[in-house]
């Protein structure tokens, strides 16, 4: 008879350390991460190489991912129940998108609505 092994449910999501964090960053994600360490295996990110699709202040985007950063663990993020890491100390997420950056083709991103988005009117001048 074989056994079976349960695993908690596991929740991945990250957030962009530009702008300054405001009342929305707390009731659309941060207090509802806190809420989910009580159910689920968490892993949180602060997604500082995503900030850098659009040009970012280097000094700045250092800034604000400490700042995001502590902001998680003080509303509740506990370092003994979930992950909480930066995305740029994870080099395989560099190498991961070298990959994608060599096989995505230009047909599938304009489907994509947040390349569409970020892309705008200049799409022709848009990084993968």
């Amino acid at each position: 008879m074989s056994e079976t092994i349960k695993h908690r449910p596991l929740v991945f999501s990250g957030i962009q350390p530009t702008g300054k964090l405001h009342l929305g960053n707390y009731l659309g994600a941060m207090k509802n991460w806190v809420r989910l360490q009580d159910s689920m295996s968490c892993i949180y990110c602060v997604v500082d190489m995503h900030a850098i699709t659009i040009w970012q202040n280097p000094a700045e985007l250092a800034a604000s991912t400490r700042e995001v950063a502590a902001a998680c663990l003080a509303v509740g993020i506990d370092p003994e129940r979930s992950i909480l890491f930066n995305q740029s100390q994870v080099a395989e997420h560099a190498e991961l998108a070298w990959v994608f950056n060599c096989v995505a083709r230009i047909g599938w991103l304009n489907r994509m609505t947040q390349f569409k988005d970020k892309a705008g009117k200049n799409r022709e001048n848009a990084s993968v």
